[in-house]
């Protein structure tokens, strides 16, 4: 296999052109037509993640967020995204990202989300105007469940060390759920519309809590543990294609916010 062969299975699950304007998704760093025997896939690219990479003899790294997000004017090693870039490919290590185009993408990130949560009669929330399938966010439906119990359940399931969610809800009991993945406060409106009880997402500002914490209850479970899944989604992706390729998760990655 090259790094163009799983490059390209990658998006036929996510095209490319259903990325946000402002995202750089794509191959990051390395040559397409270099053999690849082995993957790591991790949510971050970092220097860590890079070390390991090499350590396991891994021939590319794929990664939800873009390791180049914003446009080089030079690789002189002068940043953190420099000396990375350079690590890896000297390494020969290609660097290749999903991102907006995975979160848009029909059983992309949030549809990952949904299906841990339990999630049934799935539908796209902020659904693209060319295509109904695709776009950001997803609601569904779960059996009625105790608000309280159903947090303890959203926590428990993403590993969330500590869940923000808006106290003044007057709602007590949880039949349908809206799923963002990443920052996804800008669709609580959607959720609100949508009939959600409920909105799983992340990076939820105080005011957003303040302003729409009476139409429904937001859940904040953290950017890092709402995007872990898309690692799965690769995986799947990687595996049923080329079964015999050597697949890693990330055992280095690290959440870069702390909580004591």
């Amino acid at each position: 296999m090259t790094v163009q062969d799983i490059a390209a299975a990658i998006e036929a699950f996510a095209p490319l052109p259903l990325q946000e304007d402002y995202d750089n998704a794509g191959l990051q760093v390395g040559f397409r037509d270099r053999q690849v025997n082995a993957v790591m896939l991790c949510l971050d690219v970092t220097a860590d993640v890079v070390e390991e990479a090499i350590r396991r003899k891994c021939d590319m790294i794929v990664s939800h967020h873009p390791l180049i997000f914003r446009g080089l004017r030079s690789l002189t090693g002068a940043d953190e995204t420099q000396r990375i870039a350079i690590r890896a490919l000297e390494a020969g290590v290609a660097v290749y990202s999903a991102h907006t185009n995975l979160d848009s993408a029909w059983n992309g990130v949030s549809h990952e989300m949904a299906h841990t949560l339990g999630l049934t009669g799935i539908s796209v929330l902020q659904p693209r105007p060319d295509n109904p399938h695709a776009g950001l966010g997803v609601v569904g439906d779960v059996s009625p469940t105790p608000k309280l119990e159903f947090l303890r359940r959203v926590k428990e399931k993403f590993g969330v060390k500590a869940l923000r969610y808006s106290s003044q809800s007057p709602a007590l009991v949880v039949k349908r759920v809206a799923v963002c993945g990443g920052s996804g406060a800008s669709l609580i409106k959607d959720a609100i519309r949508a009939g959600a009880d409920l909105f799983v997402t992340g990076d939820v500002k105080y005011h957003d809590f303040a302003g729409y914490g009476q139409d429904l209850v937001i859940a904040d479970i953290g950017h890092y543990e709402s995007e872990l899944c898309s690692m799965k989604i690769f995986s799947r992706i990687i595996r049923q294609q080329y079964p015999d390729l050597v697949v890693y998760f990330s055992d280095d990655q690290r959440n870069p916010v702390g909580i004591i």
